[in-house]
């Protein structure tokens, strides 16, 4: 597969939902609940499943971390295209601002503490990037 280098700008829309990251351990997991409606996450390992979803709807037995908001990079991003996540986490680094990220086949996802919302909006904006709310 040929790589393609990620544009020096990219385009982020920050989501509307406040989302929660959850852990569950695997063996006691019960997705017996409604997700809800917007971004929902759940990832399996041998170790835990992670889950992010809307805080309104985080499952009762999991350990929960809220707060969160989410930073969708407008896609669909090219799969060979690297350097994507590097320019934004990088960014957000320097400015001190923690990142959870996803992927997803189309795009990227940042989730970044609501208490640092701000901060991460203008770090992003002055390296050259575009962010909607």
């Amino acid at each position: 597969m040929a790589t393609t280098p990620a544009p020096a700008s990219l385009s982020l829309e920050l989501l509307p939902d406040r989302l929660a990251i959850c852990r569950l351990d695997p063996e006691q997991a019960d997705f017996d609940w409604d997700p809800g409606e917007g971004l929902l996450s759940v990832t399996f390992t041998d170790d835990e499943v992670s889950v992010v979803c809307d805080e309104a709807v985080a499952p009762a037995d999991a350990e929960v971390s809220r707060g969160w908001r989410c930073l969708r990079v407008d896609g669909p991003l090219d799969l060979g295209m690297v350097g994507v996540l590097a320019a934004l986490a990088g960014a957000l680094a320097s400015a001190g601002v923690s990142v959870f990220a996803l992927s997803t086949f189309d795009t990227d996802h940042l989730l970044v503490r609501d208490a640092q919302l701000e901060q991460a909006v203008a770090s992003l904006r002055s390296a050259g990037h575009d962010v909607r709310a």
